[in-house]
């Protein structure tokens, strides 16, 4: 099943009994990639960002099942100030933060690896090649099976891989931003803070190295169903795409939401989705196949 489950509010706005019913489901149903974060959720009130790892953390203990998941987390996006709420004060991504990140997510999570760990976001404060030169003494320790970039830019992450390859050092395979089937308006700021948008380019990019693309806000926070769409959603071509998109989901007797998530796998993009109930998540989970005319039907409204 080629989904990864998000698990921000697992242990705050989602409760722990849910959570671990929301997990048991998953992994029941097939699934096997978990994402979290060492943040996660820090920016509500009361939340110190453990909480999310934590609670997966006494799941997989409870369960005993750490060989059924792929556990995904990242490091660079922890305040360091407490009671910051912005990224203004985040550890970034120096070698001494990412040594001893891993560490406190190793203890939250009660595993000895994570299968794929990120650096969270970009941190140019820090020469890349010290970054790099950190992570791969992880992957080498055992403790980290794969590397992945989330909310870099192309060119970034392009120099990242390069000084790996020149310097013989464990590369990003792995990417992950924000996307979904409507896009927002070129050039627009998004709201949320550290929010980076994939681009055409981005997409050029992971296909030409054969890199693995993860993508968040995949279902834009229920807007494709019970939400609003954000302001920045607001031009002609999210008219035109939304069109479409319900045309084929009445056709195919689905929800909106499983059509874009379909729509992203055609193209061998992992979404992730984060789901606070049974009903939610098993929705998600239900499969639909896109045939190539139904996926150029989606693809042609610009």
């Amino acid at each position: 099943m080629a989904i990864a489950l998000g698990t921000i509010p697992f242990g705050t706005t989602v409760d722990e009994p849910t959570s671990f019913a929301i997990l048991d489901r998953f992994v029941d149903s097939g699934g096997t990639i978990i994402d979290t974060a060492d943040n996660y959720p820090f920016w509500q009130d009361g939340t110190t960002g453990d909480e999310s790892e934590t609670t997966i953390g006494r799941w997989l203990a409870k369960r005993g099942n750490r060989d059924r998941v792929v556990i995904s987390t990242k490091v660079g996006g922890r305040p360091t100030v407490p009671g910051d709420r912005t990224l203004d004060s985040a550890e970034g991504l120096s070698a001494a933060t990412v040594r001893g990140a891993v560490e406190g997510s190793l203890r939250r999570l009660g595993v000895d690896h994570v299968d794929v760990y990120w650096a969270h976001l970009e941190d140019r404060s820090v020469p890349l090649l010290e970054t790099l030169i950190a992570f791969d003494e992880l992957v080498t320790a055992g403790k980290v099976k794969r590397l992945g970039a989330s909310n870099h830019a192309t060119w970034r992450l392009e120099r990242a891989r390069a000084l790996a390859a020149a310097h013989d050092l464990t590369p990003y395979t792995l990417v992950q931003m924000r996307h979904s089937y409507l896009r927002p308006r070129p050039w627009v700021r998004l709201p949320e803070g550290g929010h980076v948008q994939v681009s055409e380019e981005t997409l050029d990019y992971v296909r030409s190295e054969g890199l693995t693309l993860w993508v968040y806000t995949s279902l834009l926070a229920g807007a494709y169903t019970h939400k609003p769409l954000p302001e920045h959603y607001d031009h002609p071509g999210t008219t035109r795409r939304l069109a479409v998109l319900r045309e084929v989901a009445a056709e195919l007797g689905a929800t909106p939401n499983q059509v874009v998530l379909a729509w992203l796998k055609a193209q061998d993009i992992v979404p992730l989705v984060g789901v606070s109930s049974i009903a939610q998540l098993d929705e998600l989970l239900t499969e639909i196949d896109l045939d190539p005319a139904l996926i150029a039907r989606l693809d042609a409204p610009a």
